[in-house]
């Protein structure tokens, strides 16, 4: 199975996390996204959509990571995405709830606005509301996260047991790193993801993103 992805892809790494933890053997494709390769023609037939990360296998062509682990996770058995139907559920409505509320908050209402010349939205006023927002919904949904989903004593998501959606949450809620978002006021948060920076995989998947984020530092963001 080929994956092509790029290493400072927020949702790439959901899927190299994944793979580097659990054991999956994949080639890995570069995408350049920086020289624009994802829009170019070779790729575009590939992935109409033009994103990454995309799996290969065989004629079978599947993107978005959330599709791509549950794919992974099945075709390995993996405990990561329990067949127990009451379980799967649970995780299920995890990686859901971190695609639908605060990735979409956190990452496109407030950090890629900044980052990214093409999610800055038109004029000045336009840019600061939408920071405003992106901030104030984030705030709130770090707030559920911590104290309801996460609570004092989960390890993990879903209890002790490693699943899915910590590999989709983590690096969701990292993307507040590139702009040195301060996680300070969710202790339980901030317990998970150092569990998570914790995993042996973790440093080796997230060179690229840490010189990133490092070449970032010292500029002035609206940030949590």
């Amino acid at each position: 199975m080929k994956l092509y992805f790029h290493p400072a892809s927020t949702t790439s790494r959901v899927v190299t996390l994944y793979a580097a933890q659990e054991g999956a053997t994949l080639e890995y494709q570069l995408v350049d996204l920086m020289t624009g390769e994802h829009l170019r023609p070779a790729y575009a037939a590939l992935n109409p959509s033009c994103l990454v990360p995309m799996l290969e296998d065989g004629d079978f062509r599947l993107g978005e990571c959330s599709a791509i682990i549950k794919y992974l996770a099945d075709l390995q058995g993996s405990p990561a995405y329990p067949r127990e139907l009451k379980q799967r559920a649970r995780v299920n409505e995890l990686m859901d709830w971190f695609n639908a509320n605060l990735y979409r908050e956190l990452a496109y209402g407030l950090v890629y606005p900044q980052l990214f010349p093409h999610h800055k939205r038109p004029g000045d006023e336009v840019q600061a509301a939408t920071l405003a927002w992106g901030k104030q919904k984030s705030q709130r949904w770090l707030a559920v996260l911590d104290q309801h989903l996460l609570g004092p004593d989960r390890r993990y998501l879903c209890g002790e047991q490693l699943t899915l959606a910590d590999y989709l949450g983590i690096e969701m809620v990292l993307v507040g790193e590139l702009i040195a978002c301060d996680y300070s006021a969710y202790p339980n948060l901030q317990r998970w993801m150092n569990n998570m920076k914790a995993l042996p995989s973790w440093g080796p998947v997230h060179e690229v993103f840490n010189g990133f984020a490092g070449s970032l530092r010292g500029q002035d963001f609206v940030r949590l």
